[in-house]
């Protein structure tokens, strides 16, 4: 087995760094709209910035928390194959737990589903299709999301990818934790489908 060392702590800082960057926060706060925690769930991820009205803004922010774990990935490439798994696994807490906000930060979907694009691009366009079949059925934006990154350790071990399907299946198990509230709706049935407008009470998204 292989010794952890300096390249893989290494790659492990530069994912968790380039993971935590909040880009829904910083893009409504130059857009001059606040602080992004303060509407909505108060999420920093698209699905909550796009409650601004800025659609421009949520697509720009889940390229950029998608395209944050891809970078990590392909940097961690450059060096050595074996760094990749390790560094999307951090892109991905980053997101999740970034130290500037308190370690609390998004839901870690687009940032997964980049990550996996990175590493294996049949492994993530296939949790990416996943999540647009489940759309389509169901409408139900965090249902899709749920079942995509469940998908996707399958999708890898299918493939005979394992590492990979370890890394899918670590940021899986995050992924669902992040959507607790969501679930809970999901089972209630009180989840809002995709194209209906929030009860202005309590998004959570």
């Amino acid at each position: 087995m292989e010794t952890l060392g300096l390249p893989h702590l290494a790659a492990a800082i530069l994912g968790y760094l380039l993971g935590s960057i909040p880009f829904g926060l910083l893009l409504t706060k130059i857009a001059g709209l606040g602080d992004i925690r303060a509407i909505g769930s108060g999420n920093i991820g698209a699905t909550n910035v796009l409650r601004t009205g800025r659609k421009d803004l949520a697509l720009a922010t889940l390229l950029l928390d998608g395209g944050k774990g891809a970078v990590a990935v392909l940097i961690a490439r450059a060096v050595s194959e074996d760094l990749t798994v390790i560094a999307g696994g951090a892109a991905i807490l980053g997101h999740l737990f970034p130290v500037w906000l308190k370690f609390k930060g998004g839901k870690g979907v687009a940032t997964t589903l980049g990550t996996l694009i990175a590493v294996n691009w049949m492994v993530g366009i296939g949790a990416c299709l996943t999540w647009l079949i489940v759309a389509l059925v169901f409408r139900y934006s965090s249902l899709s999301a749920l079942i995509a990154v469940a998908a996707a350790p399958f999708i890898a071990l299918w493939l005979g990818l394992v590492p990979l399907a370890w890394l899918a299946a670590f940021a899986a198990v995050l992924v669902w934790v992040r959507h607790h509230e969501n679930i809970k709706r999901l089972l209630k049935g009180a989840e809002p489908k995709i194209g209906n407008k929030k009860p202005s009470a309590a998004p959570t998204a």
